[in-house]
């Protein structure tokens, strides 16, 4: 029985395997392709240019807002010290 199955080892193939053939192009499909990625590496430059520029523009609201709330607490701290005076 092991005869068998060595000789049945050493007997060549009679029909040939599908081989796919790769040629090294990425350029085939649109996700792989060279100007897809530059588009959307450009697409994803300009949303997060863009979300800065909201996160910045908040930012300064809010510092504007403090520094009007620290000038009324300023004010409001003066009055107090002039009215103690008198």
């Amino acid at each position: 029985m092991l005869s068998r199955i060595a000789i049945a080892r050493r007997v060549p193939r009679a029909f040939a395997a599908p081989v796919r053939m790769f040629n090294g192009r990425t350029e085939g499909t649109v996700a792989q392709s060279k100007g897809f990625n530059k588009k959307e590496k450009a697409h994803e430059d300009e949303y997060i240019h863009r979300h800065e520029q909201e996160q910045l523009a908040k930012m300064k609201a809010e510092i504007e807002k403090k520094k009007q709330e620290l000038e009324t607490l300023k004010k409001d701290y003066h009055e107090l010290e002039n009215s103690k005076k008198e």
